[in-house]
């Protein structure tokens, strides 16, 4: 009996963290935040914004490695200012948007690495594929608000983004850089866009 009663405090316990953690995200400022990938087609770089998002943030600079985020892109929303390219990009060689509509990033760890630079690792997933990554970052307060901005490379056909002749790498380089401006309300319970 005593056994059973101690784990079911230890579970309580393990429960009550993981609530707490998720009380303690952040607002995101959707209007003042920026997901972008940018690509080199024929060795030019071309950066495409993804318009619609989601993110869940729980960041303290005093305890990162307690932090957690989880990220959903609308692979749908991509936008490289261009009509043709915007509809290509979500057809079944590219994004796939009908059987894929979202990518996500789903944290494991927050290291610290000094002078306001962390990283984060977790799990990407894009057209039904996973990875691990790691995403170098930047932290600050700005005005009552939090800014993380990082950036980091995946190679799109290990998501098998460009299928057929797109995987072609002289036209369409394999290595994109995720980019990536999330600004935060500090203290204010999370809100989707």
């Amino acid at each position: 009996m005593r056994s059973s009663l101690s784990g079911l405090i230890k579970t309580a316990g393990v429960v009550l963290l993981q609530v707490a953690t998720f009380a303690t995200a952040q607002t995101v400022l959707y209007d003042k935040s920026r997901v972008s990938c940018v690509s080199r087609q024929m060795n030019v770089p071309v950066e495409a914004q993804f318009k619609k998002f989601t993110a869940r943030i729980a960041f303290d600079p005093a305890r990162p490695e307690a932090g957690n985020a989880q990220i959903e892109i609308d692979v749908g929303s991509f936008d490289i200012d261009n009509a043709e390219v915007n509809d290509e990009a979500k057809s079944k060689p590219w994004f796939d948007v009908r059987a894929f509509p979202k990518a996500t990033f789903v944290s494991s760890g927050i290291k610290p690495l000094g002078s306001g630079r962390y990283e984060a690792r977790g799990q990407l997933t894009i057209k039904g594929r996973t990875a691990d990554v790691t995403a170098p970052f930047t932290y600050k307060e700005s005005a009552g608000n939090g800014v993380f901005e990082g950036a980091f490379s995946i190679r799109r056909l290990q998501y098998n983004i460009g299928e057929g002749a797109w995987k072609d790498t002289d036209t369409v380089a394999d290595d994109v850089q995720i980019k990536f401006s999330i600004v935060v309300a500090r203290n204010v319970p999370a809100a989707k866009k």
